[in-house]
């Protein structure tokens, strides 16, 4: 219960847009941690040269959380897929963004993703909102929830102060991360086709 609680009022802390990872390099915003969501254990050993230059943006296309507990229970269907029907050494994304404003830890900012394929995965970030944004728009707390961890990456000298940040279909043969989601991150300012 105090687990619930805990997630509870970062989740306030994010509707509220409150925590500034420019401030704090160690305070992503309402990021959970693996222990939290009861990862199961990675087997991946591969890390990513720092700081890594690009960010690929997906989308999960399957069911889309908006608590908490439905967001652990999110991460978790998609990392068993992942590592237990697919056979990969844990879930494929670095940070899961859930609908509920708070960042899922996945493999972190150290450890190689296997979310865009060989190419991409060796040096970029994989983020991946959980759910489908083909004809509907992720919300704005999750949005920002992004922002925040890319803004943390670059305070804490993961993420290069010039990264590029691409949707995975300018990467890869894919509709991800959605039509309406990839419309949103073609106005970052950071995104590049």
């Amino acid at each position: 219960m105090a687990r619930y609680c805990v997630l509870l009022a970062c989740a306030l802390l994010a509707l509220l847009g409150l925590g500034d990872g420019k401030k704090d390099p160690d305070c992503c915003g309402p990021v959970v941690p693996r222990r939290e969501w009861r990862a199961l254990e990675s087997e991946c050993s591969k890390t990513l040269k720092q700081p890594v230059r690009y960010v690929v943006i997906s989308h999960t296309a399957g069911s889309s959380c908006n608590t908490p507990e439905l967001c652990l229970q999110q991460v978790r269907n998609v990392q068993y897929y992942h590592a237990r029907t697919l056979g990969w050494c844990d879930v494929a994304y670095n940070f899961l963004i859930g609908e509920d404003g708070l960042v899922y830890e996945g493999r972190g900012w150290e450890l190689k993703g296997d979310h865009t394929g060989a190419v991409w995965n060796t040096r970029s970030i994989g983020i991946s909102f959980m759910g489908n944004y083909m004809e509907r728009s992720p919300p704005p707390r999750a949005l920002r929830a992004a922002q925040k961890l890319l803004a943390c990456g670059v305070a804490r000298g993961s993420l290069s102060r010039n990264y590029e940040v691409k949707g995975h279909r300018d990467v890869q043969q894919t509709l991800s991360p959605g039509d309406q989601l990839y419309e949103i991150i073609r106005t970052w300012d950071r995104y590049r086709e």
